[in-house]
Order: C-alpha cells, then sequence, then structure tokens
C-alpha cells in the first residue's frame, strides 16, 4: 500500500512540475509577453512574473504560480509612470540593471521593474493610450 501511494505522490508532483512549465512557456510565447517584477505602495517585496501589454490593459502574472488568472490588471487609460530610476539599495530581489518605474494607477501606487530593452518599447505603448474621455 505504501509503494502506490508513494508512486501516486510522484506522479501528482511530477504532473504539477509539468503544468507549471507548460504555464510558464504559454504566458511567455505572446507578443508583449516581458518578464516584470511587481511591487504593490507599502509592500516591502517585490514578485516576479510575466507582464502581457497591449490593447487597452497590462497584465501581470505571477511567475511561481498555477493560476491562469493574472494576479493584476492595469487600465492603459488609467496609468502614469510618475518616475523611473535604477534599482536601488532597497531593491535587493531586482537584477543590477533593471529599471524602477513608480507609478500611478486607479488602484493606488505601483511600482513595476524591468530590463532596459523592456523599457523602451513599455514607455511607448503608455504613452501612445488614447486621451481620457
Amino acid at each position: 500500500m505504501t509503494t502506490a501511494l508513494l508512486v501516486l505522490i510522484g506522479v501528482l508532483l511530477l504532473l504539477v512540475v509539468v503544468v507549471f512549465l507548460l504555464r510558464r512557456r504559454f504566458l511567455l510565447s505572446g507578443l508583449g509577453a516581458v518578464t516584470m517584477w511587481f511591487r504593490p505602495e507599502g509592500s516591502p517585496r517585490w514578485s516576479v512574473g510575466v507582464a502581457w501589454y497591449g490593447g487597452d490593459a497590462l497584465l501581470w502574472y505571477r511567475a511561481l504560480s498555477l493560476s491562469v488568472r493574472p494576479q493584476q490588471r492595469l487600465c492603459r487609460a488609467e496609468f502614469r509612470v510618475q518616475s523611473q530610476r535604477s534599482a536601488g539599495r532597497d531593491d535587493l530581489a531586482l537584477p543590477g540593471d533593471v529599471v524602477v518605474l513608480e507609478c500611478s494607477t486607479a488602484a493606488g501606487r505601483r511600482e513595476l521593474a524591468m530590463e532596459p530593452s523592456t523599457l523602451t518599447g513599455f514607455l511607448s505603448w503608455v504613452e501612445s493610450a488614447p486621451p481620457p474621455a
């Protein structure tokens, strides 16, 4: 009985790993998909994830999750970049070469961090939003 239970646990663990890897591959395969770090206002922790931006929203998916729903949805019309800076001493979880954007959204202040090669395309997308009605 214990051998069958161990085999079942092993198969379930393997299945979770396969689903996790397939989800990540699917998220990164889309047009406009980039690796992006996210930190809400007041939180000391950065979370890494995959962001899709296009159309009228930025969809951010946590990297270490099995959820197929985005954890954050930021509307482009309500999204403003307040400032940008290099990663500093308070940003130990970030790679040293990323750029941190301090943003205001309808849901409050947020910080996004991304690689410099991603920054230009992302800022162009934000700035090309239609004017608010």
